[in-house]
């Protein structure tokens, strides 16, 4: 399918591996120009070289820390300065640590909030004005399926992620028309981070084989683990005129597994 994107340009943040990753190389297989992000300068420089594998239109990194908001306003403007325009942001970020409520002090909850929350309120803020020049902009928001559900454990990511939701449905509205604002629930995927997790603890001993310590995390009626190049084709969608009246939406992608009815 042609998504009719080629010759836009989309930011990308959180995209030197994983989930961004995946969604930065789908776009830029679409031919959108993209800015990948990510804090690992070496990782970053591999992750571009993986995307222009596939690239019909041009990539390029820029390094930074989503809980500066310097470097967050900076992302855009390096967007703008590379392609002279920006039609699509997609935020994504990497998780904040695991634990439960009463191991986790107000040091972490206030990194988790800058990280999660406070980075799409910068970067929203600052690409607005350049999202709506072509009345076609969009906003895609990674957040994760524990807004839908709680997960053990994961006390900050169920919490703090819900501000993303909420600024999602009233971005929205006060966006629109000319930018539609969306936001995708992944459940597991086999990402690098999947990857790295299952074989250590094939190396415990907990499993036999790194195909049966993937099948724990694919409990979900699919019987499988997402795959992030799906994923990533679903973000490019829900950038495209295709996907034209879909906004407001919180969408999981997670195999049917979770529990909520809406």
């Amino acid at each position: 399918m042609n998504l009719e994107i080629e010759g836009n340009a989309a930011l990308v943040t959180a995209s030197s591996s994983g989930l961004g990753k995946a969604s930065a190389k789908a776009l830029a297989e679409e031919g959108v120009d993209v800015v990948i992000n990510g804090r690992d300068e070496d990782r970053l420089a591999e992750a571009k070289a993986e995307i222009e594998e596939v690239a019909t239109g041009d990539v390029v990194a820029v390094a930074g820390d989503l809980t500066d908001a310097d470097d967050t306003e900076r992302l855009v403007e390096e967007t703008i300065d590379a392609f002279g325009r920006l039609d699509h942001l997609v935020t994504s970020a990497g998780g904040p640590p695991s634990g439960a409520f009463l191991d986790t002090d107000d040091e972490d909850w206030q990194h988790a909030y800058d990280l999660l929350v406070m980075s799409v309120v910068r970067l929203a803020r600052a690409a607005e004005p350049h999202l709506r020049e072509n009345d076609g902009g969009t906003i895609v928001n990674i957040t994760s399926r524990s807004v839908k559900e709680a997960i053990d454990s994961l006390v900050l990511s169920n919490a703090v992620r819900m501000g993303v939701i909420g600024l999602e449905k009233t971005l929205s509205k006060e966006f629109a028309p000319e930018i539609r604002t969306n936001a995708v629930l992944p459940g597991p995927h086999e990402t690098s981070r999947i990857r790295d997790l299952v074989n250590a603890a094939v190396d415990r001993g907990e499993y036999d084989s790194y195909e049966e310590g993937l099948a724990d995390w694919s409990k979900n009626p699919l019987e499988q683990i997402g795959e992030p190049e799906s994923f990533g084709t679903t973000v490019a969608f829900l950038c495209s005129p295709k996907s034209g009246h879909v906004n407001g939406t919180a969408l999981p992608i997670d195999g049917g597994s979770t529990g909520a009815n809406l």
